[in-house]
């Protein structure tokens, strides 16, 4: 059973969408375009959940970016093997949030990709998501080798997880969001996920090994 503020939020997300998740399966949903599954679109979600799902993707992507440089510069053997794990749970997951925003009808951003764009009216606006490396930082966590990359990194990663946890807060806030049970599992897993990887990296960090 979560303890933390935010397995609270999610406990209560899940009731609420246990609750009315059978009356909200005809709920409007965006406009969606040919490429879109009608069977997913009829199912509840907000324009905070594809908000949610559209910033994620940068943010995973960077996670991925960075944890791929710990062979090149000179990782310990156990934050190898994290940034291994960091590398395959989060390319999937990547691809999982491009999907579900493909079967709506969505902006799809690329696997890759380094910033969120955000629109305002007419504007757009490219911004990091919370816990993000700038990229000072990253330029940064780029120099550092052996010891001094791994302890950067373990400090930049547990920023980064973070960041993640209060993007997931922050929609479980939203009104009207979270109300699908997929997206209800993945705010889920992500949270448990993270959570339990920032405790594996705070016991390193503090010159534990990870299991």
């Amino acid at each position: 059973m979560p303890t933390t503020a935010l397995g609270r939020l999610i406990v209560g997300a899940g009731l609420m969408a246990a609750a009315v998740g059978g009356a909200n399966l005809g709920a409007q949903a965006p406009t969606a375009d040919p490429a879109a599954r009608p069977d997913l679109v009829r199912q509840p979600y907000s324009a905070a959940d594809v908000e949610f799902m559209a910033g994620m993707i940068p943010h995973h992507a960077q996670a991925v970016r960075i944890a791929g440089w710990a062979a090149s510069h000179g990782a310990r053997a156990d934050v190898r093997t994290l940034c291994e794990r960091i590398l395959v749970s989060q390319r999937d997951e990547i691809e999982l949030m491009r999907d579900w925003l493909r079967d709506r009808g969505e902006t799809v951003p690329a696997a890759d990709v380094t910033h969120h764009r955000m629109k305002m009216g007419a504007l757009t606006h490219d911004m990091l998501m919370p816990g993000m490396l700038t990229d000072e930082q990253l330029a940064e966590l780029d120099k550092a080798r052996g010891p001094a990359w791994d302890r950067l990194f373990l400090i930049r990663m547990i920023a980064h997880h973070e960041g993640a946890l209060k993007m997931a807060a922050d929609l479980l806030k939203t009104h009207g969001a979270v109300q699908g049970d997929d997206m209800y599992k993945f705010v889920s897993d992500l949270h448990a996920d993270q959570e339990m990887e920032i405790e594996r990296m705070t016991k390193m960090l503090d010159g534990g090994r990870g299991k």
